[in-house]
């Protein structure tokens, strides 16, 4: 249940629009809600309604793992109580599933993510006022990258991209300094050795989210170098999400944005 809806709610009961038990019927659900597949077995999942409101940004799915039928009560829920959809972790053959619910659904091949934006409140943010900044070192982050970057955009605001950049070939990034000046956060994936973060951190006075991905050969231990190099990085202004968590380092980088945006 999305802001705009519980205002509606709120207004009718002052009019006299709304019986006050229509609306605790309607409020019943405002904190979280069980699901079940049959009646009489252990519910699967709580739909957490009330996280829009407390944390801005409605409860968000992790698609790996979960059967098509449990996705589909789950969206079924949440699209009945207003909230943004968002399913991270997943593939095409799910996204042509949900089609058949709502065909408003966007699939972000790249990201693997599906999203459907109803949340009529959030209004986008341009970049130029608090923009995000997607940096990756090579072609084969892109994916993690897409994940940050389609997720901060969820928060509504404005997201640019700087693919292909590594310190292998650090000109590429130098010729861009306009684009990390420009920007109100930077969002680091790399894998390898990790460096680029680091690099990015010392040309820049923003906040620098660095994502350690499991791109590299034997020693990179699957993103573990990386993340240790992030964790170590000697230029200071980096905070470092695990490795491929690339919507940790999204939804860190919105919550940023929003914040910058209200104190300016």
């Amino acid at each position: 249940m999305n802001k705009i809806m519980i205002e509606h709610i709120l207004k009718g009961v002052k009019e006299g629009s709304i019986e006050i038990n229509t609306a605790l019927e309607q409020l019943k659900y405002l904190s979280y809600e069980e699901i079940k597949m049959n009646p009489n077995e252990a519910a699967f999942a709580c739909i957490d309604h009330h996280r829009g409101l407390r944390c801005g940004f409605p409860e968000v799915i992790f698609g790996a793992g979960k059967g098509i039928e449990e996705l589909i009560k789950i969206v079924r829920l949440l699209l009945d109580k207003g909230n943004d959809i968002m399913i991270t972790r997943t593939t095409r053959d799910v996204y042509e599933t949900l089609l058949e619910i709502d065909s408003r659904m966007i699939y972000y091949e790249q990201a693997r993510i599906i999203a459907l934006k109803t949340d009529s409140f959030r209004l986008p943010i341009p970049y130029s006022e608090a923009g995000v900044l997607v940096v990756s070192g090579g072609t084969t982050d892109i994916p993690v990258a897409e994940e940050a970057a389609v997720t901060a955009e969820m928060f509504g605001i404005g997201v640019e991209r700087l693919y292909d950049v590594g310190v292998a070939g650090i000109h590429r990034l130098l010729d861009r300094s306009d684009k990390l000046r420009a920007a109100s956060v930077i969002i680091v994936v790399a894998g390898m050795e990790g460096a680029l973060a680091s690099v990015v951190s010392g040309l820049v006075d923003v906040p620098v989210i660095a994502v350690p991905t499991s791109i590299g050969y034997g020693a990179s231990f699957h993103g573990l170098a990386a993340l240790l190099a992030m964790l170590n990085a000697c230029a200071p202004g980096i905070a470092v999400v695990n490795i491929d968590n690339g919507f940790g380092a999204g939804y860190f980088a919105g919550m940023v944005g929003r914040k910058q945006l209200a104190v300016s």
